[in-house]
């Protein structure tokens, strides 16, 4: 298994990403933990049906093995973006994708390559002072949406989304967030919160999400 070093505090994107959507921040919370409604909200059919599928889940794949992150999808907010490697800086903290491309999602190369076991880490930005990022709505990703990571070999990890949580970054959770896992589990990470022109955003908004096919 591979082993995941724990970074000390959630991504610092904060102080670069512009205000381009700081006018949107409340649409998640500023500190704390916030979960995703689940799809198709809170009626009756819908937990019917998620009862009823959740009888034959079938047998979990098998981890893969090592290949590099290319491409990462996530066909309900209609992202389709290029991946790049990232690495932890000298203060421990994971980088960001460079501030001029940012449409690209960073892959921490330290850590699991996708459909390996244990905890991916994939970074991006929600804006930059010239608009939109590649993960602007990553808050409103739904449980259950699925997530796809190519790989260099040509494989393909498709993940599902079990959780999406915001914590303040005053507060992270590193343990959870970046601890070992026995299962191939992704999570995806992007500012959130309210952005303040000194400092950035005040949170980070992460998606959990595990290992359900590979193909």
């Amino acid at each position: 298994m591979l082993a995941v070093v724990l970074v000390t505090v959630g991504v610092r994107c904060g102080g670069h990403d512009g205000p381009a959507t700081a006018a949107r921040a409340g649409e998640v919370a500023s500190g704390g933990a916030q979960a995703a409604p689940a799809p198709g909200g809170d009626s009756d059919k819908g937990r019917s049906a998620g009862k009823k599928a959740s009888k034959s889940p079938g047998p979990p794949p098998r981890p893969l093995p090592r290949s590099p992150a290319t491409t990462l999808r996530v066909p309900s907010l209609g992202i389709d973006a290029p991946i790049v490697p990232l690495r932890l800086g000298p203060d421990r903290h994971l980088g960001t994708p460079p501030l001029d491309r940012p449409k690209l999602v960073g892959w921490y190369a330290g850590g699991p390559t996708p459909g390996e076991r244990g905890a991916a880490i994939a970074v991006g930005h929600r804006d930059t002072k010239t608009g939109p990022a590649v993960f602007a709505g990553l808050a409103r990703v739904a449980r259950g949406a699925r997530i796809e990571a190519r790989r260099a070999d040509g494989r393909t990890a498709v993940y599902t989304v079990d959780r999406v949580r915001v914590f303040d970054k005053a507060t992270f959770p590193d343990k959870e967030v970046y601890g070992p896992t026995r299962r191939p589990e992704l999570r995806i990470l992007t500012c959130g919160g309210l952005f303040r022109h000194a400092t950035g955003y005040t949170s980070n908004v992460v998606v959990f999400a595990h290992l359900t096919a590979t193909r």
